[in-house]
């Protein structure tokens, strides 16, 4: 692979993020395929589960034809730290939603407001989030059991970045990634 100046910026965060670099770099590399990078996000995660600090990285790659979505967590095997990474790559004519929600503070102020957090929400149909509730009808004094309702949302993949929790130049760069997935997906 060529480097180019988005593959340089990946490795800059990448190192920047301080999670397994190498390892992280090397798991997207393979997936990657020896395509270029047109954008990149990653959401490092910090957890703590009983007493026990955990971590977690998730990592969107865009290329010209795919999203590369890479998962790298800690894993505690039989008393020692190992890492786990998994990475799908999905071809952006099978992407089905990109839902871009954004978050705003005095929406009114003249000059425009100030943007807070934004929340990408993907779906290309490998996972389908159901929620059901009872049914009923519209008599009062209806006791039949009327079955359940509900409906099914794809929900492959949504990630959240705030500027309180993640700083402005996060925020940005989520911003950045939104524009070219949305320009992207918009094309295939």
């Amino acid at each position: 692979m060529r480097p180019t100046s988005a593959h340089t910026d990946l490795l800059d965060d990448i190192r920047l993020a301080g999670y397994y670099p190498e390892l992280v770099a090397d798991v997207i590399d393979l997936a990657l395929a020896g395509e270029d990078v047109v954008a990149h996000l990653l959401q490092p995660e910090t957890t703590f589960d009983d007493a026990e600090v955990r971590r977690h990285l998730t990592a969107m790659v865009l290329t010209s034809r795919r999203l590369v979505v890479a998962h790298v967590d800690d894993q505690v095997v039989e008393g020692s730290l190992t890492a786990l990474a998994s990475t799908e790559a999905v071809p952006l004519r099978e992407m089905r939603s990109v839902v871009i929600t954004q978050g705003f503070t005095d929406p009114a102020a003249s000059g425009g407001s100030r943007r807070r957090d934004i929340t990408i929400s993907l779906g290309w149909g490998a996972v389908q989030r159901i929620d059901l509730e009872p049914a009923g009808c519209a008599d009062p004094s209806c006791d039949a059991d009327h079955g359940l309702t509900g409906s099914a949302t794809p929900d492959d993949l949504v990630i959240r970045v705030s500027a309180e929790a993640e700083g402005e130049a996060a925020l940005t760069g989520a911003v950045t990634f939104a524009r070219a997935l949305s320009a992207a997906t918009s094309r295939a």
